[in-house]
């Protein structure tokens, strides 16, 4: 079976400071790369199966310093188009106790958000791929990539690729109008939709009746139904939602479940004390799509995902760098962090 994974989406300069400083607080900023489809292809690549981002970058050095970094990890980068005038980057300022972590976006006019659907040769893109995956952010960066995202979808379609999709409502990009117009369009493509325990509310309307999320409260039998509803309005095969119950920006209890027609499932809940918390669903995404790529049962699968995820969170930067062999680790009850020797 062909095992090769599409992402398309952007990548961005990551600018931050130092540990736990704020912005500026010293005259130094951390540079690294990441942005959320990036992030999975990444993923993908770490565990073994072939992965291909697809973008477009400008033609100068840090665009290819950004093509340099994907193909660090094995990333297939051949479908990237050069062109525009800047990478996209956002700041971070990460949180500590009850401060919370801030992300500033400095992404307009970045090469993705001003690309074209001419950019994008899709025909061969899908050609001899099994999975295209999106999220929320890519169709909210500029006025054509509602459509891009669409012609890669319908292209995906026709290839028969399995298509996947993290919603990933940012509010600092669309309103939750524009995010409800535009995602339910695209949802009529979509196979596996993954998100969170917020995204359902702001893109679709559907909320959870006894939860809170702000106040870091889950009731588990809400999102059972938030998936059920889901499933019937876009005929989803599988919806997968992440369930973070946050203490204060260190501290989060972390679990998920995965709803299909054959029932509901949740994962083991694993209490996280972070180092890095941006890209946990991204890398919840990528392990996903690697347990069903690999035919996981659909407990097997949401418990893989949960203890991929749980990792990235102790990973400084975007990326999720652990093995196969830790992840299977953690799920075998190995989460002491004893040192190995």
């Amino acid at each position: 079976m062909n095992q090769r994974i599409v992402t398309f989406g952007e990548i961005m300069l990551r600018l931050k400071p130092p540990g736990f400083e704020r912005f500026f607080q010293s005259p130094v900023l951390e540079a690294t790369f990441g942005g959320g489809e990036a992030n999975v292809a990444v993923s993908l690549s770490n565990f073994g199966l072939k992965s291909s981002f697809v973008s477009k970058l400008p033609d100068n050095d840090i665009g290819q310093s950004a093509i340099s970094e994907l193909r660090k990890y094995g990333v297939e980068t051949s479908f990237i188009s050069l062109g525009g005038e800047r990478v996209g980057i956002y700041y971070l300022e990460k949180g500590a106790s009850q401060r919370p972590s801030k992300v500033i976006y400095d992404r307009k006019f970045s090469s993705v958000s001003m690309s074209k659907p001419q950019d994008f040769d899709f025909d061969s893109i899908m050609k001899n791929a099994a999975w295209f995956h999106f999220t929320g952010i890519t169709p909210a960066l500029g006025e054509a990539l509602p459509e891009i995202c669409e012609n890669a979808c319908k292209k995906a379609k026709e290839y028969g690729v399995t298509i996947s999709c993290d919603l990933n409502y940012r509010k600092n990009l669309w309103t939750t109008e524009k995010a409800n117009e535009i995602m339910s369009k695209l949802m009529e493509y979509v196979d596996i939709c993954i998100a969170n325990e917020e995204d359902t509310e702001k893109v679709f309307g559907i909320k959870p009746e006894k939860s809170d999320v702000s106040g870091g409260l889950i009731n588990f039998s809400d999102y059972e139904k938030i998936a059920r509803k889901l499933s019937d309005r876009f005929d989803f095969k599988k919806v997968c939602i992440t369930l973070r119950e946050s203490i204060n920006a260190n501290d989060n209890n972390w679990s998920a479940m995965l709803y299909d027609e054959s029932g509901v499932y949740f994962s083991k809940k694993y209490p996280i004390h972070i180092v890095d918390r941006v890209g946990g669903g991204d890398s919840f995404a990528a392990g996903i799509i690697y347990a069903l790529v690999n035919n996981y049962s659909q407990q097997e699968t949401i418990e893989f995902a949960v203890a991929a995820s749980c990792l990235k969170h102790t990973i400084e930067g975007d990326f999720n760098i652990v093995s196969i062999q830790e992840i299977n680790n953690l799920l075998k009850g190995d989460g002491t962090g004893r040192v190995q020797r």
